[in-house]
């Protein structure tokens, strides 16, 4: 067995995208979507155990959350090599970890297929903003990307409310203030109302977990500043109903009334696999035109769908849409397209199928 820093070296010169480290498999890594043995052995718990504290001992990090409470979330760098997102947890009584492979740089997002529509998100003065998809489906890196058009455009201070910090961020033209949870701060509440009087003019909330922290991000939406969060939501139709569906029925209709004032872009993300072993995004594009306001305060969510569709002309694009059009670019294949897509149905009609 080799020291961790030996497979956090290996995961970054193949390009994975994550390392497992768990009892009764061999260390492990995701490359393109695929997870490949790092090594013949397998891990006993003893190993397994010996790789996580070698990753506390380099974070300069105490090992007891994860022992008492099961679970651990934290980022390390290694210098000259990367950044890396870990969790570490407990199973079957031995420690385990999944750690995510987080370049230092922070990507070009033309590079990376994000669309320009997509970066408008850095232009707005004010509202709310939400990017929703899967998890591994590339928001951090969409949301890096967003912060840094932000710091080198406008005079502005952004707060970052994250757990854990992934992408740093140098101050340009911006100041960035980046807090950590747990580290920084005890709660994402308790963080985004302090972040009120720290004069921001930029909010990214790493997720929106529960009622107090949507109602909270909602009332700063209110209060003139742009708050970027994330939802594990695919789909715009969905995203509307999750955050509702957080209320008590009581609430529903005031939060439905509040969501069609502050809520400016709800963008989905999903990463497929490409033809030739990468992966690329597809996007989901709605902006809250009059049409789709008065939807959502109505409670006609389910016609939004077809408001999505009939306005190209506005910037907004289907999920199904984007992977259509991937497909016949030839940049993925009719398999992943209909296994993607959210009505795959409507989409074999269209491929022929």
């Amino acid at each position: 067995m080799e020291s961790i820093q030996t497979y956090l070296k290996r995961a970054v010169e193949e390009n994975a995208s994550d390392l497992f480290v768990v009892a009764g498999k061999a260390v492990s890594m995701k490359r393109d979507g695929e997870i490949v043995p790092v090594q013949d052995d397998r891990l006993m718990p003893d190993d397994s155990e010996t790789l996580v504290r070698e990753l506390y001992d380099m974070a300069d990090r105490p090992i007891e959350q994860c022992m008492s409470g099961g679970d651990d979330d934290f980022s390390l760098s290694v210098t000259g090599l990367a950044r890396f997102r870990v969790n570490t947890y407990r199973q079957r009584g031995s420690l385990a970890a999944v750690i995510r492979v987080v370049s230092f740089g922070i990507p070009k997002w033309q590079e990376i297929d994000i669309p320009e529509e997509v970066m408008k998100i850095s232009q707005m003065p004010r509202g709310m903003v939400l990017v929703t998809g899967p998890a591994g489906g590339g928001k951090s890196t969409t949301l890096a990307c967003v912060v840094d058009a932000v710091n080198h455009t406008r005079d502005a201070h952004i707060i970052t409310i994250e757990d854990p910090i992934e992408y740093l961020h140098r101050n340009d033209k911006s100041i960035i203030s980046q807090r950590e949870l747990a580290m920084d701060t005890s709660s994402y509440v308790t963080a985004l109302r302090a972040s009120l009087r720290q004069a921001p003019d930029v909010i990214l909330l790493g997720e929106m977990r529960d009622l107090e922290t949507i109602q909270t991000a909602m009332t700063a939406a209110e209060t003139g500043h742009l708050v970027i969060s994330t939802l594990h939501t695919v789909g715009a139709v969905n995203t509307i109903d999750r955050i509702i569906d957080v209320f008590p029925p009581a609430q529903q209709q005031q939060i439905r009334i509040q969501l069609a004032q502050v809520l400016k872009t709800v963008i989905s993300q999903q990463l497929l696999p490409t033809v030739d072993g990468q992966l690329v995004p597809a996007f989901e594009i709605m902006h809250l035109n009059n049409a789709v306001r008065s939807m959502v305060r109505d409670s006609r969510i389910h016609q939004i769908d077809s408001v999505i569709q009939t306005s190209m002309a506005e910037g907004m694009i289907s999920m199904d849409e984007s992977i259509l059009r991937l497909y016949k670019a030839g940049r993925i294949t009719a398999e992943t397209a209909l296994h993607s897509a959210m009505n795959p149905d409507q989409l074999r009609k269209k491929l022929g199928r």
